[in-house]
């Protein structure tokens, strides 16, 4: 039976049992590391991300997070033998529970106030290709292989939330077009489609995604994670509503220690080094 994960635990102590875990300089580094498979992802997997990302909302050492790959792949999706066979004998119960547990891990990732990096390279495909989506950033490579292919296991696209967030990432009707063919979009295609933010050589490819990751973590932490939440939340408002939600935003951002030693820096004229508080 799967252990609980203790929410209590610090994540820099926190003893990963399907991917590894590691944190270093406030970056947590996710490896999902099955790559004779491609890395993909089972129920116990699924749980434990989700259990990890919504621990995080308590945790104040892990600043970003980062997500990468073993062996020259990102993820595969469900394990086909380990998930999909076993579906085939659910029930709708079952089925309908089970499509409910993978959307946890969409909500957690983007519940959680540390913006998500996402390292690409290789497979990224099914629910790897959501992971890579409900990501805040991705980095990725010349070689790697988005697709959304559900249509190809006889799936909707509508899957995990890709019909209401990739639109707003490359656009409606490209959003359409990977969803409807479930083909593979290529790692220069993504990034002209602004899928990725930047290319790297996949020997480069963790070091990129974690140097970006540490400039983030040296931000100012409170900040970046309303940052986050506002982007997640002004989806659903109008302008005049945005307007104001920023301005109560603002003003809490203005009552930090942070901002205030981003003032004297500045009035210094050297770097600021933000706190976190």
């Amino acid at each position: 039976m799967r252990q609980a994960f203790a929410p209590s635990l610090p994540l820099p102590g926190y003893q990963a049992r399907h991917f590894g875990f590691s944190v270093e300089d406030g970056v947590g580094l996710i490896v999902l590391n099955r790559p004779e498979r491609k890395n993909p992802l089972t129920f116990e997997s699924y749980e434990e991300l989700a259990d990890l990302f919504r621990a995080a909302a308590k945790d104040e050492a892990v600043k970003v997070f980062v997500i990468a790959g073993a062996g020259g792949n990102f993820c595969s999706g469900g394990d086909v033998f380990e998930i999909i066979g076993p579906l085939v004998e659910r029930d709708t119960k079952g089925l309908l529970a089970f499509t409910r547990m993978t959307g946890e891990l969409v909500k957690a990732m983007r519940a959680c106030p540390q913006p998500v990096v996402a390292a690409v390279d290789g497979v990224c495909a099914g629910a790897g290709a959501i992971m890579a989506m409900a990501s805040d950033l991705r980095v990725g490579t010349g070689q790697a292989k988005v697709a959304f292919l559900f249509n190809r296991v006889g799936l909707a696209g509508c899957d995990m939330g890709a019909c209401a967030m990739l639109p707003r990432i490359v656009g409606q009707g490209r959003a359409s077009e990977l969803l409807y063919t479930g083909r593979s979009m290529g790692g220069e295609e993504a990034l002209a489609w602004g899928f990725f933010n930047r290319l790297a050589e996949p020997g480069a490819l963790l070091e990129t995604a974690l140097g970006l990751a540490r400039d983030i973590a040296a931000g100012p932490t409170f900040a970046h994670a309303m940052t986050k939440r506002m982007l997640q939340v002004e989806w659903a408002m109008s302008v005049d509503d945005a307007i104001e939600s920023e301005a109560v935003a603002q003003a809490l951002c203005m009552t930090t220690e942070d901002f205030a030693r981003a003032f004297h820096a500045f009035a210094e004229k050297r770097k600021p080094v933000f706190q976190g508080d």
